[in-house]
């Protein structure tokens, strides 16, 4: 369970303090604290929570530095901040659109995660951003995947989060990306001009649900829709290998994990550079190939500010490009 880490707790090099709840049991479960994580947080070797609480790493509420033979306490909170050993470097720089109070807005560059994970923890844009702007308590307020480019929201202060939250759930956001993807070969309109087609714009909606054979990807299934976006051609231009890329404004109603790609691939239109769908060219733990990012952007996002009554509208500056 995840809590609010208590003032006393500073940031590392970016990084919150992580929590983590024992049971709330009159009798230990555990003979020790290190006992205790090694079972609760397995994704941490045995070892490794040893040489953490060993370096002071791991603390209790108040801030203070527990041993590896401390009792593990039911219902104690224990704190711990997460690290990758030899953790990549990622050279591609962030820009900070507008800060107030109330909100920032950053323009995140493709392959950098909104926040700590996997194998990225300082270079998350959220640890990019504490570090830089100081605001301990800054946290993401919607996310959009490691691969895609552009807008992300944060919230300055935490009683403010739920009020910005609740626009994104209420479906009261304005979103606009852009993405190219290689056009039909039976395509016949000059580069440069618009594609005629029956259907465009269209809607295109349908039940997504995770993949049972690859936990990274999403998936279509027959069912009620329960994902729903819009679909522009804006131009097309010459790719230059060969044939016809399009230039698509994509309007996403709802907020699928992946939606924009799924619904472009069922669409018979691929996103350059997507390396999972419609199928895996490239795994999860596997090296990004930096020469061919995913070329999909959050372009524009929208809402009518819940604290201040103003309308908002920011617009990310990167632009997509092909190799």
């Amino acid at each position: 369970m995840t809590h609010t880490t208590p003032p006393a707790l500073p940031l590392r090099d970016g990084v919150s303090a992580s929590c983590v709840a024992l049971p709330s049991t009159r009798q230990p479960q555990w003979p020790t604290l290190l006992d205790a994580l090694a079972e609760r947080l397995p994704g941490v070797a045995r070892a490794d929570w040893q040489q953490r609480l060993d370096a002071g790493l791991v603390c209790n509420a108040n801030g203070l530095p527990l041993a590896a033979s401390s009792p593990a306490l039911g219902g104690e909170r224990i704190f711990y901040w997460r690290h990758v050993p030899d953790e990549p470097e990622l050279p591609f720089a962030h820009q900070v659109l507008y800060q107030d109070e109330h909100l920032v807005v950053a323009d995140k560059p493709h392959f950098v995660p909104v926040t700590p994970a996997g194998r990225y923890v300082r270079s998350s844009l959220l640890a990019r951003l504490k570090r830089e702007l100081g605001l301990p308590d800054l946290s993401p307020i919607h996310r959009i995947d490691r691969e895609t480019a552009g807008l992300v929201v944060f919230a300055v202060r935490p009683q403010d989060r739920d009020a910005y939250q609740t626009l994104f759930r209420e479906r009261a956001v304005s979103k606009v990306y852009e993405a190219l993807a290689r056009l039909p070969s039976d395509t016949t309109e000059l580069p440069g001009r618009p594609t005629p087609h029956p259907h465009w714009p269209l809607e295109h909606r349908s039940r997504m649900v995770e993949d049972s054979t690859a936990f990274f990807r999403m998936c279509e299934v027959p069912g009620e829709p329960n994902s729903e976006t819009g679909v522009e051609l804006l131009n097309t231009l010459p790719h230059p290998s060969g044939g016809t890329l399009g230039l698509f404004r994509l309007h996403p109603v709802t907020g699928k994990r992946h939606q924009l790609r799924v619904h472009m691939a069922a669409l018979g239109l691929p996103l350059v550079g997507d390396a999972f769908y419609p199928t895996v060219t490239r795994g999860p733990d596997e090296p990004d190939d930096w020469a061919q990012p995913l070329q999909l952007l959050a372009r524009g996002l929208g809402f009518s500010d819940p604290l201040t009554g103003q309308t908002r509208w920011f617009e990310s500056q990167r632009t997509l490009a092909f190799g």
